[in-house]
């Protein structure tokens, strides 16, 4: 059976295709070996395709999956492990967000705190030093810019991430709970 992840999971045209993509990539990475949930939904997919309500295709797809083995508790269990690899890609994300904040947020900031102290010594020596200070207040003056833009770009990409996140986890959750239901 093809294994292509993102016509099951990156349909949503809002998401951000490069988070969709690091997704797909994690639960191929990570696709455990015989029919587990990523068979079963696509499974699933090619039933959609056929215009088949989604009890009937839940409970025909499990049907035809029993026959290899697949189980209502493996089944779940295997749909479970993939929300825990999203969940671990969030993770990844999350720590590499907090990296780029303090890299590119903080150390602005600390620059910024430090020029200002260097104003004010230099406006105590203002004859003397008078081309530094512009030259550092010009710094501040764009770095404050600099810092804005970054952290719109910043909360714009963990929006997109999150929005992503929650799209994935969503699907899982709706899938386990018809699996609930219908098996």
């Amino acid at each position: 059976m093809q294994k292509n992840l993102s016509e099951l999971f990156g349909t949503n045209p809002s998401l951000e295709q490069k988070f969709v993509s690091v997704f797909i990539k994690a639960l191929e990475k990570n696709n455990q070996p015989g029919f587990d949930y990523i068979e079963f939904k696509q499974s699933l997919g090619v039933m959609a395709k056929m215009n088949i309500d989604e009890s009937t295709a839940i409970r025909s797809a499990f049907a035809t999956a029993s026959t290899v083995g697949l189980t209502k508790k493996k089944l779940l269990d295997s749909a479970k492990f993939y929300g825990k690899v999203i969940n671990q890609e969030k993770e990844h994300f999350d720590a590499a967000l907090n990296k780029r904040i303090n890299s590119k947020v903080g150390g602005k900031i600390k620059e910024v705190e430090k020029l200002k102290e260097q104003i004010i010594k230099y406006k105590e020596k203002i004859e003397q030093l008078q081309a530094q200070i512009e030259k550092h207040q010009h710094t501040i003056d764009t770095a404050d810019e600099q810092i804005q833009a970054e952290k719109e770009k910043i909360v714009g990409t963990q929006n997109n991430f999150e929005q992503t996140h929650e799209d994935f986890i969503n699907q899982l959750k709706a899938d386990i709970e018809n699996f609930n239901t219908y098996l």
